[in-house]
C-alpha cells in the first residue's frame, strides 16, 4: 500500500500548518507524487482555494482523469478557502470525480476550513482551544483515523433500499430493478416513502434530539422510528432512488436524510457504505449524487465504495428500457455491489 500526499495551490500559512498536523499525525512515509498510477494506495489531497473558490492546478489535474488509474485506492481531503465560501463545494466535486474513477471514502473524509475559521466553533465546545487548534485537531485526528482504515468484503450484506416513487411510472425504480436482477447473496430490504408519511426534521434543541437519539427515537415518531431506523441500524448498505427533481433529491427522501440525525446522535455510521441510482429527465445527476455525498458521506460519516453512483437520463416512463446501455450499466453496478461494500476492521 503506497500513500501520497498532493498539494494543489499555494497554500496559506493556516493550510501549512494543516498539513504539517496532518503529516505528523500519518504513521507511514510517503512516495513521489509524479504518477498517473494510484492504484491501491492511500491519496491525501491537500487544496488552497482562492476568495472566488477557483485552484487551476486541481482542474488541471481533473482534465487528465482519462489516464489516470484509482482502482483500489481511498483519499482523503485537506481545503482551506480564502472566502467563508466554496470549501464543502470542492470537497464534494473532489470526492465525486475520484469516486467515479473507482476511488472509495471513510466516512467524513475531509478538513476544510474557511477564512475565518467559524465552521469550526461547534466543535470549539467541545475542545475549549482557540479556532485554529480546533482546527489543526481536526487534521490530526483525520490523519489518524485514515492511517487506520482499513475493509473487507462484505458477505451477504444488507441493502436497505429507500424509494418514493410510483411503481408504474418510475423510470429510476425501473433501472434499480435491472441492478437487482444481478445481484448475488444480497439480502434486500425495501422501503417505499410515501407522501406524508416522513415529516421533515424541526430542528429540535441539541438535548431534546440528543435525548431521542439515545433511545433510537424521535419527536416526530412514525415511520422513520418504526420503520426505518430498525432498518437502517440493520442495513451494511443503504440504496437511495432518486429521480431527478429540479437537480435535487426529492422532498420526501430529503426528510429522511434529515431526519437520520436524532439516530446519528447515538450511532455514529462509518461501517455503512451509501450508494444511489439517478435518473435524469435532461441532465444533472452529477448534482444528485454531490448532495448525497454532503449529507451522507461528509456529514453523516457513510462509507462510499468505488463508483458509488448509476446515472442514466430518461425522460417519459418507458424511455429507460430504449436505450441498451442502460442494462449493461446495470449489469456493472451489480457487480459494484456484489464486490465493493465493506466493512472497517477493527483494529
Amino acid at each position: 500500500m503506497k500513500n501520497y500526499f498532493l498539494s494543489f495551490g499555494n497554500p496559506t500559512n493556516i493550510l501549512e500548518k494543516m498539513n504539517y498536523s496532518f503529516i505528523k499525525s500519518f504513521d507511514k512515509p510517503f512516495e513521489n507524487n509524479n504518477t498517473n498510477d494510484y492504484s491501491n494506495s492511500k491519496i491525501i489531497l491537500s487544496i488552497q482555494l482562492d476568495a472566488q473558490g477557483i485552484c487551476i492546478p486541481l482542474f488541471e489535474w481533473f482534465s487528465k482523469f482519462d489516464l489516470i488509474n484509482f482502482k483500489n485506492s481511498s483519499a482523503v481531503i485537506i481545503v482551506h478557502s480564502c472566502s467563508e465560501l466554496f470549501s464543502k463545494t470542492i470537497i464534494q466535486k473532489c470526492i465525486f470525480m475520484l469516486n467515479q474513477k473507482g476511488c472509495k471514502f471513510m466516512g467524513r473524509p475531509m478538513v476544510e476550513a474557511t477564512k475565518s475559521l467559524n465552521n469550526f466553533k461547534t466543535l470549539q465546545k467541545v475542545y475549549n482551544d482557540t479556532l485554529e487548534n480546533v482546527c489543526l485537531k481536526a487534521c490530526e485526528n483525520l490523519a489518524k483515523r485514515f492511517n487506520n482504515y482499513t475493509t473487507t468484503t462484505l458477505l451477504n450484506p444488507n441493502l436497505l433500499v429507500l424509494h418514493a416513487s410510483n411503481y408504474e411510472t418510475s423510470n429510476t425504480l425501473a433501472l434499480w430493478h435491472m441492478v437487482q436482477k444481478n445481484l448475488c447473496n444480497v439480502n434486500i430490504n425495501t422501503i417505499h416513502i410515501e407522501n406524508g408519511t416522513v415529516r421533515d426534521c424541526k430542528g429540535c434543541p441539541y438535548k431534546t434530539c440528543s435525548h431521542y437519539g439515545k433511545q433510537n427515537q424521535c419527536f416526530y415518531g412514525g415511520i422513520m422510528v418504526e420503520e426505518i431506523y430498525p432498518a437502517v441500524l440493520d442495513a451494511d448498505a443503504i440504496m437511495f432512488i432518486c429521480p431527478n427533481y429540479n437537480d435535487g433529491i426529492s422532498a420526501n427522501l430529503c426528510a429522511v436524510i434529515n431526519r437520520l440525525t436524532a439516530l446519528f446522535r447515538q450511532t455514529k455510521f462509518y461501517d455503512k457504505n451509501i450508494l444511489g441510482i439517478i435518473v435524469s429527465g435532461s441532465s444533472g445527476g452529477d448534482a444528485i449524487a454531490k448532495q448525497l455525498i454532503s449529507a451522507l458521506n461528509c456529514n453523516k460519516t457513510f462509507q462510499l465504495p468505488p463508483n458509488a453512483f448509476l446515472f442514466a437520463t430518461a425522460n417519459d416512463y418507458g424511455d429507460i428500457y430504449k436505450d441498451k446501455i442502460n442494462e449493461i450499466n446495470a449489469l456493472r453496478f451489480a457487480d459494484t455491489i456484489n464486490n465493493n461494500l465493506s466493512k472497517i476492521i477493527k483494529k
